[in-house]
């Protein structure tokens, strides 16, 4: 299923990059994940930009045009039904980030403080 996915992604990406509705932006494809049975593949997205809802929508509307465009090019008993879903790892590194950002701004000064004295 790993190959599948991987196979999809590149597919999907390569497809994605014709779109030329102005709501999507710098659009990343992060990831495809597909059922067993091949019949439906979520598609994990990144997007540049404040304005997700926007992608979102513009996405949706694309995804029937994409889904035949990767069923041309990818062999496969069944092309996928695709759905796009903003990618949750991208914020959650996001927000890791910070995390450890504050953490060493604060333990940073405490240590500088200590090395002083």
């Amino acid at each position: 299923m790993r190959k599948v996915n991987e196979i999809l992604r590149e597919a999907i990406a390569d497809e994605c990059q014709n779109l030329k509705d102005p709501r999507i932006g710098f659009l990343t494809i992060t990831g495809v994940d597909t059922a067993p049975d091949l019949r439906h593949a979520t598609v994990f997205y990144s997007v540049l930009g404040d304005d997700h809802a926007e992608a979102a929508k513009a996405l949706a509307s694309a995804a029937p045009r994409v889904q035949a465009a990767v069923g041309g090019q990818v062999r496969m008993k069944y092309v996928p039904k695709l759905v796009f879903v903003v990618d949750p790892s991208i914020e959650y590194g996001a927000r890791i980030s910070a995390i450890l950002r504050e953490l060493d701004r604060e333990y940073g000064e405490d240590n500088d403080d200590a090395s002083q004295a």
